[in-house]
């Protein structure tokens, strides 16, 4: 993943920097690896919203608002998606996915307006060993997601 992202970062003509790093679990310690600010990294969650799995990016320095999502969809039933279902629908493990829906990844995506805050986003690009820092704006463009409100400190 991690090189599919970067191939097709180069052949849009993106500018980003990457980062290779100890395996980190946490936005802190992705952020403490990278040398950026927390807020900059872009948490990935797979959530499952009523029947269908969505994926959320939001700054790492702040917490899903849930009631947000529910509200924004008119949905009954949050949650998380489970490890199994994250590998089946991703390939991926916990903290490694990337802030991309397609091509990358075949899941909705949806942007909460703290990512617009800051210049550049940070986030751990198909793997906990290596991160991709680029511009908010390139990133905005590219990935082309559904933005709201979906976060609180």
């Amino acid at each position: 993943m991690f090189q599919k992202i970067k191939e097709w970062l180069h052949s849009k003509s993106i500018d980003f920097r990457e980062v290779h790093h100890e395996p980190t679990k946490t936005s802190e310690e992705s952020a403490k690896a990278r040398g950026e600010d927390l807020s900059t990294g872009g948490k990935a969650l797979v959530l499952k919203v009523d029947d269908f799995f969505g994926l959320f990016i939001f700054s790492a320095a702040k917490k899903l608002d849930s009631s947000a999502v529910k509200k924004y969809f008119n949905a009954k039933k949050l949650r998380f998606a489970t490890r199994e279902e994250l590998m089946e629908l991703t390939g991926l493990v916990p903290g490694s996915v990337p802030p991309f829906g397609k091509p990358m990844l075949d899941l909705e995506l949806f942007v909460d307006k703290s990512i617009e805050n800051n210049e550049k986003i940070a986030f751990n690009a198909g793997s906990l060993t290596g991160s991709i820092i680029m511009s908010t704006k390139d990133y905005l463009q590219i990935a082309n997601p559904k933005t709201f409100n979906f976060s609180k400190e």
